[in-house]
Formats: C-alpha cells, structure tokens, sequence
C-alpha cells in the first residue's frame, strides 16, 4: 500500500506537470493568444487550486470508483493548479530580450516560447515541480481515507480497529516516505540548480 501511495504520487505529479505547462503558457499574460483566452486559463488555474484535493478525490470516487485511479486523478488536478500558477509566473518574469530578438528575426510565437521562454524559466520549473512531488506525496496518504488507493485507507481501518502498534507502524513508514521523497527533491535541487 505504501508504494501504491507513492506510485500515485509520482503519477499523478507527473501527468499533472506535463498538462500544466501548454496551460501555464495560455496564462501567461505576454505570451496568450487573446485576453479572453489568459482569463479562461487563468481562472481554470484557479479553480484546480481552489478546491482541495480530498474534494478533487471524492470526486472521482463517485467518478471512476474507489483505489488509486482517483487518487492519482485528484492528485493530477492539484498539481496543475499548482504548477500551472507558478509556471505562468516564472515565465512571465523571463528577460525580454531574447523574446524580442527572435520576433525581429520572425520567429513564430511558439518558437519564441520553447527557445527564449522555457529555457529560461527551466530552473523555476523544476524547483516547483519537485515541491509539487512532495506536496503530492503527503497528499497521497490522505486520499486514501476517502477510498482514494494507498496507505491512508490502512491507516484509517488500523484505527478504527484499534490496532494502535499497527497504525504506529504505518505512521512510521509513512515518515519514512515523506522524509526520503523531501531528501532525494533537496538532493535533486542541488545537482540540477
């Protein structure tokens, strides 16, 4: 259960950041098609990190029904409210000289994005996408008592049957995960950045 929890973390996180970025650049202010199209995205954004991620699960437990579909469902919206935000903002702070170099060149507009825009803003993107993977990974554990897949569902049984040393244990293993997932991102971090 335990690793089903961090398989729906890491699953989730991952899906929900490869979706977040054509989102983050329709919310991104200089570089949106049309006004109404930055408000639309915008405002999507907003509704994903709005709305917690328990809610996001019970959700798609009526959806899809119970184990790790929904969690891993749940866990993909939050991360694109929550990538796509700070994506957006990362790239809205990049230089805007090479942007209007490749524009006096002729550059089309998602030329401009992937070779000016991304490259620049990459750093801060993965700075939140790891925080976004140990978000995701605490997360994960709740989910679970919603019928959502993982250990949380474990635990939530262990308790109510009063299997104190049992719960204990699963509380441990999960103090464990967490710990490792935030040592192997701080580890991340310094190799990359």
């Amino acid at each position: 259960a335990l690793v089903e929890t961090f398989q729906m973390a890491v699953a989730g996180t991952a899906i929900g950041i490869v979706l977040s970025l054509p989102l983050a650049i329709l919310a991104t202010p200089s570089l949106s098609p049309h006004p109404i199209v930055l408000h639309l995205a915008r405002s999507l954004i907003s509704l994903f990190r709005t709305v917690p991620d328990l809610v996001w699960a019970l959700l798609f437990v009526i959806a899809v029904g119970l184990g790790p579909l929904a969690g891993t469902l749940a866990i993909m919206l939050d991360t694109i409210g929550f990538c796509g935000r700070f994506f957006a903002e990362a790239m809205e702070e990049t230089d805007k000289g090479p942007r209007e170099a490749l524009t006096a060149l002729g550059a089309r507009k998602l030329g401009i994005v992937f070779s000016a825009v991304v490259p620049q803003a990459l750093p801060s993107f993965i700075n939140s996408a790891l925080f976004s993977l140990e978000k995701a990974t605490r997360a994960s554990v709740i989910l679970g008592l919603v019928g959502a897949g993982g250990i949380g569902i474990e635990l939530k049984v262990s308790m109510d049957l009063f299997l104190y040393q049992q719960a204990s244990t699963i509380i441990i293993a999960i103090f464990i995960l967490v710990l490792a997932v935030e040592q192997a991102s701080a580890w991340l971090r310094q190799r990359i950045l």
